[in-house]
């Protein structure tokens, strides 16, 4: 990760988050730094999810984040998107009656709103990263591949302008040749200056990708740290990274 010197882009402490008397997050604190890739992986029901919609302002929760170096407590959901806080969600929630072209400049909305004139420069570069969206800007939502409408739906967050860009499943219900592109787009959007905060079943390759990562089960921050490290501890390779019984066996026996 980026050294600790350099200032949090997003400082997440002791977050709560409830459903009803359910708590789906539980006293979780994390931090991106400008120009990293910060991976949070766990098995399903973890509160993945839920820590990312809580972030982004659309569930109430408990505990500080911090954005930009302030306390987001008091922004809409609008207003963190204006401060190029963005989140592509699991679900990608497209306009699927409109067309890719459309689909796109919606992503531009709150730009043209504030008077920014350069969002068509934003618009050659999505086309630029994802050719197929270009060859196909004419065709509605709906009519697109699975990894289609998820390039669809981090080209419309890049049309935001995101300092800090959230990914929820990216790779979710894709076939590996276009998860292995969908990663490669993801780790080019970095060597842009895009930050980002990565939530993935996939944990190879979110560990592969990311600087920094954090593990979720039960609610709960099991393991943090580099991503290099995160991939060699055995209690992680076994648990999500196929190692297997293997690797733990090595790790448990005597010298």
């Amino acid at each position: 990760m980026a050294a600790t010197s350099t200032p949090a882009l997003l400082d997440v402490r002791n977050l709560h988050v409830a459903y009803g008397k359910v708590e789906a997050v539980h006293d979780i604190s994390l931090t991106v730094r400008p120009g990293t890739i910060v991976s949070v992986i766990g098995p399903n029901g973890a509160g993945k999810t839920t820590l990312l919609a809580a972030i982004m302002g659309l569930l109430p929760a408990k505990g500080n984040v911090a954005y930009l170096g302030a306390s987001a407590a008091a922004l809409s959901v609008e207003q963190r998107v204006a401060r190029g806080l963005i989140l592509v969600p699991e679900r990608r929630e497209l306009f699927a009656g409109m067309s890719v072209a459309d689909n796109l400049e919606l992503g531009a909305f709150q730009r043209v709103r504030h008077g920014e004139r350069d969002w068509k420069s934003t618009l050659r570069e999505v086309y630029r990263r994802f050719p197929r969206l270009e060859e196909r800007r004419d065709q509605l939502a709906a009519t697109l591949s699975g990894g289609e409408r998820q390039m669809l739906a981090m080209g419309r967050a890049i049309m935001g302008k995101p300092k800090l860009l959230m990914l929820d499943e990216p790779s979710l219900g894709l076939a590996p040749l276009i998860v292995r592109e969908i990663f490669s787009i993801i780790s080019a959007l970095r060597s842009a200056g895009v930050s980002i905060l990565l939530v993935e079943q996939n944990a190879r390759a979110a560990l592969q990708v990311s600087d920094y990562g954090y593990v979720l089960e039960a609610s709960e921050l099991a393991f943090e740290g580099p991503s290099a490290e995160l991939a060699a501890n055995p209690r992680v390779a076994a648990t999500y990274l196929g190692k297997g019984a293997a690797v733990v066996a090595e790790s448990a026996t005597p010298p």
